[in-house]
């Protein structure tokens, strides 16, 4: 099979003896399990041979495997992406206005476009911390949410800002339009998210799951929905989505979080309405405080019109 990566290596005398699947895991570093699979499915020839994954393997022996082009998907492609802005560059970090619909880096079942492939297509040397598809990446902004977010580009800069979001000392600014109205208008929601045993990818409040703290205020109250300034404490996956949903206020346009697909689509919403729009914190070289800001996209600034108008 040839519609991947072709990868032949000849058995060293330490795994002499070695059942194929075992030998397979130590060489390519993948799992037990990834490695039956692959011979399962005709991927692994030794000495030009297929072979069960009890089988056993010689010194010098040729281990030939072919691996699906899926095992190679967590490369970083160089593209730029449109609608990508640098908001800030130095040789410290880059800060960058991420549109809707781009991922930050690579990830299993993630074909789309990328932050990360976007500032290597555009030629920015970024911090080799992290696993290379994630090299520099200090925080993350979902897929469907858009606005600013920081990578390092050197190294000291990675482990001050990731020391920096873990401390908490980053301030992070997000505005969401809501459904109804908060009661209180302004608060604190703690509440531990996990993962929800349900459904796949998404979240949810549970005892078990990790502290979430999430700040908001009422900024504006229209007929249909509220504009919040929410601030994060912590940053978990989709924590604002899943604690507004939680207070059976979720994001309009969120529907993977219960909101009301009719409004969304009166909206011409197609993600949630939720942005990054301030992101401030001590520069991790100079140490002095510097903030960004990023305007509302048009899709977003459009249905917070539309609601305005909602009388």
């Amino acid at each position: 099979m040839s519609d991947g990566d072709q990868r032949v290596v000849l058995v060293p005398e330490g795994l002499a003896g070695e059942r194929v699947d075992a030998a397979m895991a130590r060489m390519f570093g993948l799992s037990r399990s990834r490695s039956a699979d692959l011979i399962s499915q005709g991927r692994v020839q030794v000495d030009g041979s297929p072979v069960a994954k009890s089988d056993r393997v010689e010194v010098g022996a040729m281990l030939d495997v072919s691996l699906p082009r899926v095992e190679n998907r967590l490369e970083v492609v160089p593209e730029i992406v449109e609608g990508i802005s640098i908001v800030h560059d130095d040789d410290a970090m880059v800060v960058v206005d991420k549109p809707v619909g781009v991922a930050v880096h690579p990830s299993p079942g993630w074909s789309g476009q990328t932050v990360v492939g976007h500032l290597a297509g555009a030629g920015f040397q970024i911090a080799t911390s992290g696993a290379p598809e994630r090299q520099g990446i200090v925080q993350r902004l979902d897929v469907g949410t858009s606005g600013l977010m920081v990578i390092a580009k050197s190294e000291r800069a990675y482990s001050v800002l990731k020391d920096a979001f873990r401390n908490r000392t980053v301030d992070k600014t997000y505005h969401a339009l809501v459904q109804g109205h908060p009661d209180p208008l302004e608060g604190t929601i703690d509440a531990p998210i996990g993962r929800n045993p349900k459904y796949d990818h998404r979240f949810a409040v549970r005892s078990d799951g990790r502290p979430s703290v999430t700040h908001y205020e009422t900024l504006e109250a229209h007929r249909f929905a509220s504009l919040l300034e929410v601030h994060l404490e912590t940053g978990r996956t989709h924590q604002i989505r899943v604690h507004m949903s939680a207070l059976k206020h979720p994001c309009v346009g969120d529907l993977t979080y219960g909101a009301d697909p009719v409004l969304a689509r009166r909206l011409g919403l197609q993600r949630q309405w939720l942005h990054a729009v301030r992101l401030g914190f001590d520069h991790p070289e100079t140490g002095e405080y510097v903030e960004f800001e990023s305007p509302y996209p048009d899709d977003l600034a459009h249905a917070l019109e539309v609601i305005r108008e909602s009388h």
